[in-house]
């Protein structure tokens, strides 16, 4: 197999190891709120949006370690262990327990930022400046069409019901589980890179996947790697990147945790309530899986960069607000169990609702592809760094949101991420525009990003 091969199959198989655990983990945060409700009744008594808020601000914090932890355990190692514990935080739903529910909440969140930090290290190490744009569409496809598969499954599974039963919660659990340790095991199909860097150059990737075992050396190569990444954070290309960034974390837990609890609280949708929460995912999935296929395809005949494609985002999420301020009642992210009878300004409309799923993950697509270029781009030489700062962002950025979500009606929460997001395109414009003048000045082909 010749080495751009190699490398290629190495993305694949990144996409796919991360298609199944994120089947099975976005499956269970699109519905955790509404199984939760369910529970709520019982014994049990916890949150879906507390959890989801412990978990992205654990991974936040842990983000400023996650480069150390990759140096020494390495990235491959790294993201077998984390897929572990995405597993455990999903069987605790098979039979819940608060106590448990919420430590794992923590771990979950500490191995998320293990595991962005390997993935964002091996897409870089496997991609150059030509293949960048191409790889980062073709992961990103594969991981969100993990959005297909799991709601696909709670639409029909859960068709007609109104009440989710403790044989109901089980049976996917338990299947969502098995998923995910099944993406776990894919990880050790990944072919280790060699000689990815030029003699002499002390770039991140070499850091992060050197060959020596001596304790001293791989302590030294952590403590490089938190010294990169605090120096990244204060460059002016991060700290404006962070702004998009933060735009990328408060959109994604609108649409993997509140959108669909809001449709669910519809009891205008009558008995297709529930199992609109599962397609909603699918058409969210079928949005972010043509962004990222259009995109990372047409990468390489893109004349004009990565602007008009933050551009198209950010003009569909606006019309995606729009449409959900119009069709959705004010209450639906704090409904109570019994749901909401209220109307927005018009009489909801499935066909909206749905449709609206599918600008959200269109939407969220541009970003979040341009993003990863960009940074794979920018920062070949310090990827672990980059891609830690990055989720670090993102992730207390959608804590944040999750924490807020308990208590803010529908409209503070949109105009919350219209006002993020119109800053974070302007930013992006910036360093966009600063990466094809230094891309100019190297005598380079800006049309191959």
């Amino acid at each position: 197999m010749s080495p751009e091969s190699k490398k290629l199959f190495n993305i694949i198989i990144l996409g796919v190891s991360f298609m199944f655990i994120f089947t099975a983990f976005q499956t269970c945060g699109n519905i955790a709120q509404t199984v939760i409700t369910n529970l709520n009744n019982t014994d049990f008594h916890g949150s879906g949006y507390t959890s989801m808020s412990i978990i992205y601000g654990v991974f936040s914090a842990s983000n400023l370690i996650s480069p150390s932890v990759v140096a020494i355990v390495g990235p491959q190692l790294s993201m077998v262990v984390s897929g572990v514990f995405y597993s455990l935080y999903i069987a605790v739903f098979i039979q819940p327990a608060a106590w448990a529910f919420y430590t794992a909440s923590v771990f979950i969140g500490i191995a998320a930022a293990v595991l962005w930090t390997a993935q964002g290290n091996c897409l870089t190490v496997n991609s150059d400046e030509n293949t960048i744009g191409r790889n980062s569409g073709v992961f990103w496809a594969l991981l969100q069409s993990s959005l297909f598969f799991g709601n696909l499954y709670i639409y029909f599974a859960w068709q007609g019901k109104t009440r989710i039963s403790e044989s109901d919660r089980r049976t996917v659990f338990i299947a969502l589980t098995v998923i995910s340790l099944v993406g776990t095991v894919l990880f050790f199909l990944i072919r280790k890179q060699e000689d990815t860097t030029a003699p002499g150059e002390e770039d991140s990737a070499k850091e992060i996947l050197g060959d020596s075992s001596s304790a001293q050396n791989k302590m030294m190569r952590a403590v490089a790697a938190f010294k990169k990444s605090i120096k990244l954070s204060f460059t002016k290309e991060i700290l404006l990147l962070s702004v998009t960034t933060a735009y990328t974390g408060l959109i994604l837990t609108f649409f993997s945790g509140v959108y669909g609890t809001c449709i669910g609280a519809v009891n205008r949708f009558g008995s297709e309530e529930k199992s609109l929460i599962g397609l909603s995912g699918i058409f969210i999935g079928v949005g972010e899986i043509l962004g990222g296929g259009i995109f990372g395809l047409l990468s390489k005949n893109n004349r004009f960069g990565r602007n008009p494609v933050v551009m198209l985002g950010i003009v569909v999420h606006f019309i995606a607000f729009y449409l959900i301020f119009f069709n959705m009642p004010n209450d639906a992210p704090i409904a109570p169990m019994e749901g909401t009878d209220d109307v927005a300004y018009m009489i909801p409309s499935k066909e909206v609702a749905i449709f609206c799923s599918f600008l959200l993950g269109l939407g969220d697509s541009c970003f979040n592809t341009q993003l990863l270029s960009i940074l794979g781009f920018l920062y070949s030489e310090d990827s672990a760094p980059a891609f830690a700062i990055f989720k670090f962002v993102q992730s207390i950025c959608a804590a944040v949101a999750y924490f807020y979500s308990n208590y803010f009606l529908l409209q503070w929460q949109l105009l919350i991420m219209v006002v993020v997001g119109f800053f974070g395109t302007i930013t992006f414009f910036t360093v966009e525009w600063q990466a094809a003048a230094a891309l100019v000045a190297r005598s380079s082909d800006y049309s191959s990003i």
